[in-house]
């Protein structure tokens, strides 16, 4: 017989027998984490090889290859949360660690493009429902007044992904081609699997035991976030006026709202209206997106500079781009220290004026046609690597604060959600700014997008600067629990 759940006083599953490791929970789940986020930019640097192992296919075919696994993740993040919520976050990340598991080995095994695209959906689809399913069993298991810290630390690790995504991309495919980026997920996520399975006690934060929330209102969630995610994705490839990029926008916008409607008045809803009640939630939300509008039109823009403008190699770019995540991992981890609501507001500014700075930077002359890594590209990145570790980690901390206990994967994966979205309208702005004005691709239209970046960036700041500290101080401005 299965064990009944015990509940704490603070709304969270308490474990019948055994409590959980808090510093082991982060560990594995921080790993889980890092391998989500990895599949994302080490992906990248196959695209060219896995053209060349299918010939014929078409680029916009392709490119699904990528684009499959995004759309994906979006949509699937604020469900899975909430089913993690219901039935628990150890089953749903145990689950979606094995699926995850087992749709590396179809990615690398595949023996045509389709079935290669059909395997990163599924791919991205695990690691949607892994990414929340582990932030809520992290949260669950730190004491409230670590939480900052413990977030500080899985964002550094997600973020070292981007660290090591270019150089272990390189040496594999350098090595062992492109199905190897793939096969490497088997022995990690194997071993997450099996350590996860005998030190997350059984019984441990299963959740809430309620209903699972609204099938109607998350299948409507799902296709409209998948929607509007592809619809910005490709809408430059498309044309922003083809009825494809319209109808998928529109649609997807559609579904969302009735999502919402429905969530209103439901007694299991796919969207939890009393989390989005928090002004810290929606503020730190908001910032969160745009900041990932701005740092993904960066990983695009900053790669493809130094490589048509400044013809670097890529070993050489990759070597480079490191510079800029690991400022942004020392950021995290400096963040996550800072436990006080007011200091995290404050230093979430300071972090979005950094990344000011670093667009301003890359705005200016030093990044001409001539390279200057040592006056242009290592302060850039830097300032706007550190900025962005410390602006995602304490407001991403802000909103895991506003998220009641019982709903904590569920209000996370609504977060990255926002997140992702966010970056969907980077990308899609990054491919605009770059196809318009007299010389499309040229010097002056990277100049454009980190001007676009720097006025997003300052109005994060006064966002930030102007809502947070009203409603903090208070200290409590926690959403209710239900």
């Amino acid at each position: 017989m299965p064990e009944e759940p015990a509940h704490g006083r603070d709304g969270g599953a308490r474990s019948p027998s055994r409590p959980a490791d808090p510093a082991l929970v982060l560990a594995l789940c921080s790993g889980a984490g890092f391998m989500a986020f990895l599949d994302l930019s080490i992906v990248t640097l196959a695209f060219p090889d896995v053209l060349d192992d299918f010939p014929g296919a078409s680029l916009d075919t392709a490119a699904w290859v990528l684009g499959g696994y995004t759309v994906l993740l979006a949509a699937v993040l604020t469900p899975a949360g909430r089913i993690a919520d219901s039935v628990g976050r150890r089953t749903v990340f145990l689950w979606s660690l094995g699926a995850f598991t087992a749709a590396s080995l179809l990615c690398a095994v595949a023996p045509s493009l389709w079935w290669l695209i059909a395997a990163r959906c599924v791919q991205g689809a695990a690691a949607g429902g892994m990414i929340p399913a582990a932030l809520g069993l992290i949260l669950a298991a730190t004491p409230r007044g670590r939480i900052a810290r413990a977030v500080g630390t899985w964002s550094a690790v997600a973020g070292f992904s981007a660290v090591v995504g270019p150089a272990a991309g390189g040496l594999l495919l350098r090595g062992f081609g492109w199905r190897s980026v793939f096969f490497v997920n088997l022995p990690l996520c194997g071993a997450m699997l099996a350590a996860a399975a005998v030190a997350l006690p059984r019984g441990w934060s299963r959740g809430s035991g309620g209903r699972l929330p609204d099938a109607v209102g998350s299948a409507a969630l799902v296709l409209g976030v998948g929607g509007v995610v592809t619809a910005l994705t490709e809408g430059h490839a498309w044309g922003w006026g083809d009825i494809r990029t319209a109808g998928l926008g529109l649609g997807g916008l559609a579904l969302v709202g009735v999502t919402v409607l429905r969530s209103r008045g439901h007694a299991a809803p796919a969207l939890e209206p009393v989390v989005w009640r928090s002004p810290v939630y929606r503020t730190a939300n908001a910032g969160l997106g745009m900041l990932n509008a701005t740092m993904f039109a960066w990983m695009l823009a900053a790669p493809l500079f130094a490589a048509h403008i400044w013809n670097w190699p890529v070993l050489r770019t990759a070597g480079a781009l490191s510079v800029g995540a690991v400022a942004s991992t020392v950021g995290s981890l400096a963040a996550g220290r800072l436990t006080r609501p007011a200091a995290q507001v404050k230093t979430a500014v300071l972090g979005a004026l950094s990344f000011t700075g670093s667009n301003a930077l890359w705005a200016s002359d030093l990044f001409g046609p001539t390279p200057d890594f040592l006056g242009g590209w290592l302060p850039a990145a830097v300032l706007g690597g550190g900025g962005l570790g410390l602006a995602l980690t304490c407001l991403s901390s802000l909103a895991a604060g506003a998220v009641p206990p019982p709903l904590f994967a569920g209000g996370l994966g609504m977060t990255l959600t926002v997140r992702q979205i966010g970056g969907a309208v980077g990308v899609a702005g990054f491919a605009a700014i770059m196809a318009s004005g007299p010389d499309p691709g040229g010097i002056a239209s990277y100049h454009r997008v980190f001007i676009a970046a720097m006025a997003v960036n300052i109005l994060c700041a006064a966002l930030v600067c102007t809502l947070l500290p009203a409603v903090r101080p208070a200290g409590a401005d926690r959403a209710p629990t239900p």
